[in-house]
């Protein structure tokens, strides 16, 4: 990477050349808004995926997992329902998540292999296939290189805005593009949560590379972010390489690749915890002096999931002693006459003694709604992590008490 320009650009998951995007509504949802999404590439192109860890999978997870398999990573098109997440529907919901890839196969003239297929809403809830059908059937008819906005909109649930990014790069290896949406609200915790991202790039890249580039950028990125450390059962990212750039990136331009995945991933991690349930801070927790990265990332989790750290953080307390006390349960090495806590960038303790008269900046500082924290672990150690979280507010309670009702 001796030559590196990364450029935010307008166009979101149909920036990249040759994908088309529609987003339109079908009545899944009461509120009539947009409820179906489909991204199409031109061609069958190759394709990687990362799923939910959670072992409840739902029926679009399992589809899609097994199409990728027989596909061996090709796919042309996504084809999303939001409002409906056709999750733990037994026998009916893996029909209703085939039915998905054949109705866009039918469309489009492909493989119904070749069709990956996402859900997200209320669990337990069966689709209306009826309303999906003829969803999947003006969706088709609406695709346009135009069509990323819709297409955003369309993949919402109770997020209170759309996430779009894309970014151009130029390299030594050539000049593509990346472009992506996501939705994300509630339900969010680090290795996958109820989050929904979708991916394109018009570099030439062959599906094992593309897979392990997808892995590297998401473990930054939508990993790295959690709401309310719940995992759930509908999550992906998918990532579609079309090669309209025709620039080839092969196993020596991975780290490029990564970078360049990471880059159009970042603003749309950081958005879904921005757009968190209830949330009216973003905060991102630092963690540095950890044995290893890994530790780093087990205290970063911890804090970040900590609702005693996001209450006090939301109540604008600057409750040093609560990032002191996860840090040092949160199985990471931690040595407290070393350790250290900052808040933005009034340091509370340090070298295992308190500087309580600081509590009034760091109050003042914690007004705002872009916040930053910091916990040295004391190890002397080199390892380092970053995680974005939000605030817990009552509103949080609110929304995820009514979610069905």
């Amino acid at each position: 990477m001796k030559t590196l320009d990364v450029q935010p650009i307008a166009g979101g998951i149909t920036a990249p050349g040759g994908f088309r995007a529609a987003g339109v509504s079908c009545g899944i949802k009461a509120s009539g808004e947009p409820d179906v999404a489909l991204i199409a590439s031109d061609d069958t192109v190759s394709a990687a995926a990362v799923f939910t860890t959670n072992l409840a999978q739902a029926a679009p997870v399992l589809v899609s997992r097994d199409h990728l398999e027989r596909s061996g990573g090709r796919a042309r098109a996504i084809v999303v329902n939001s409002g409906c997440a056709n999750a733990c529907t037994g026998a009916d919901g893996m029909a209703h998540a085939t039915e998905m890839a054949m109705l866009t196969a039918s469309a489009l003239g492909c493989d119904p292999a070749a069709v990956l297929v996402a859900s997200t809403g209320v669990i337990g809830v069966k689709l209306d296939m009826q309303k999906v059908e003829r969803g999947i059937h003006d969706a088709f008819g609406a695709l346009s290189s135009s069509g990323a906005a819709d297409a955003a909109r369309a993949i919402m649930t109770t997020d209170p805005f759309p996430k779009e990014s894309a970014v151009e790069i130029s390299s030594d290896a050539g000049t593509f593009r990346v472009g992506g949406m996501a939705k994300g609200s509630g339900m969010i915790e680090p290795m996958m949560a109820t989050m929904l991202g979708f991916v394109t790039t018009d570099a030439v890249v062959d599906p094992f590379v593309l897979q392990r580039a997808l892995r590297a950028a998401v473990e930054g990125t939508f990993n790295s972010i959690t709401v309310d450390g719940e995992c759930s059962t509908n999550d992906c990212v998918f990532l579609l390489a079309s090669g309209a750039s025709g620039v080839r990136l092969g196993e020596r331009e991975l780290p490029l690749l990564a970078h360049a995945l990471s880059a159009a991933c970042e603003p749309l991690a950081v958005g879904i915890v921005r757009g968190g349930e209830g949330a009216t801070k973003v905060v991102t927790v630092r963690v540095v002096g950890a044995r290893s990265d890994q530790d780093a990332r087990r205290a970063a989790r911890a804090i970040a999931n900590s609702p005693l750290v996001k209450t006090a953080i939301h109540g604008g307390d600057p409750n040093w002693g609560r990032l002191v006390a996860v840090a040092g349960r949160s199985g990471a090495a931690f040595t407290l006459d070393n350790a250290a806590v900052r808040i933005g960038p009034v340091e509370l303790f340090s070298d295992g003694s308190p500087h309580d008269e600081r509590s009034d900046d760091a109050a003042r500082y914690l007004a705002g709604s872009e916040i930053e924290v910091e916990v040295d672990l004391g190890t002397g150690g080199a390892g380092r992590a970053r995680m974005w979280t939000c605030d817990l507010s009552a509103e949080y309670v609110r929304i995820n008490a009514e979610y069905r009702t």
